[in-house]
């Protein structure tokens, strides 16, 4: 494949189980497997090494870790144990964090910019085995010497979403990842602002992992019907005041449509939404929408199963009738 599907395993997931899914993936041919840190979850580097171990081959991705929730030290410690251990398969990703988990850790940044930018650039210079003394308005770096650099490059990925943290991730890091409900008129505009970072910082490559709420079935109505609870639930986290839904002109309605409720929400999203903002229908369907976010600058297109009971038939279905189409 020219850009690889993935599949993401949700942070609902027991621990327990991660291995298993994660080596599920690889066996249906599967590129890529993504962890995330939703607070107060499975940990996310745990998981990643769960995922790491079950497999061979796939890369394995962390999207993400909070900036402020590890020291950057420490968080360069932990991406140079599996760096170390699965060369060349491991891809973490650092962003703001979600305000809400972040006040309840009282870890909130006053200037997010600023700590994701001390973030990134102090844990890429201790992989490469630099000592490290700042003091930034975040964090402070005395005289910080890794004991296990890692040879080679290794990506760092950010997840963010407004222009200027996106023109930033441009700028100093080696991807982006893309939130769920990243359609196509999203990753479009996301892509302009973006470049203008890599311009800046004359960077010439950028990995956009673009993630996607997810269910494939021979009944095309059965697989959008069952995307719709999860779609409605995510535009309810976001607000009717955010980039992803803003880029399609939706969020007038989805404010109308807040009043009403998430259940209520749900009835009544429109079908065009299920379109645009999800990755759902029979297998056709489902092909076509994956060609059309790798054509919208989707690096690799990250399938998130919305059912958790089908989860794996679905994959099953999906590898079998759509990962070969996109051969």
């Amino acid at each position: 494949m020219t850009a690889p599907v993935g599949v993401f395993v949700a942070t609902s997931t027991p621990p327990e189980r991660i291995p298993a899914l994660a080596a599920a993936a690889e066996r249906l041919g599967y590129g890529e497997v993504w962890m995330a840190e939703d607070y107060f979850c499975y940990g996310g580097f745990t998981g990643a090494a769960l995922a790491l171990g079950a497999t061979e081959r796939v890369k394995v991705g962390l999207a993400v870790v909070a900036s402020v929730a590890r020291h950057p030290a420490v968080a360069a410690m932990e991406i140079a144990t599996l760096a170390r251990a699965y060369p060349g398969r491991f891809l973490p990703g650092i962003g703001h964090g979600v305000p809400f988990w972040t006040d309840q850790m009282g870890l909130t940044a006053k200037s997010p910019l600023s700590a994701l930018t001390e973030c990134v650039n102090g844990v890429r210079a201790l992989l490469a085995g630099e000592t490290v003394d700042l003091q930034g308005k975040q964090f402070t770096f005395n005289s910080v010497t890794p004991t296990h650099p890692v040879e080679g490059h290794v990506p760092i990925l950010t997840g963010v979403l407004g222009p200027r943290s996106l023109r930033l991730s441009g700028k100093i890091a080696d991807g982006t990842v893309m939130s769920v409900l990243a359609g196509t008129s999203y990753l479009e505009a996301a892509h302009g602002y973006i470049q203008e970072g890599m311009a800046e910082s004359g960077r010439t490559e950028h990995l956009v992992p673009t993630f996607a709420l997810f269910s494939v079935a021979k009944d095309s109505k059965q697989a959008r019907d069952a995307v719709r609870p999860a779609l409605a639930a995510y535009i309810t986290a976001v607000g009717a005041h955010n980039p992803l839904t803003g880029a399609f002109g939706y969020n007038d309605k989805i404010a109308e449509l807040l009043e009403l409720g998430p259940e209520t929400m749900a009835e009544k999203l429109p079908d065009e939404w299920i379109d645009t903002l999800a990755v759902a229908g029979d297998p056709d369907e489902v092909t076509a929408r994956v060609a059309a976010l790798r054509a919208a600058g989707a690096t690799s297109v990250v399938l998130s199963p919305v059912n958790a009971d089908t989860a794996l038939d679905e994959l099953e279905l999906a590898a079998a009738t759509v990962l070969p189409q996109l051969d």
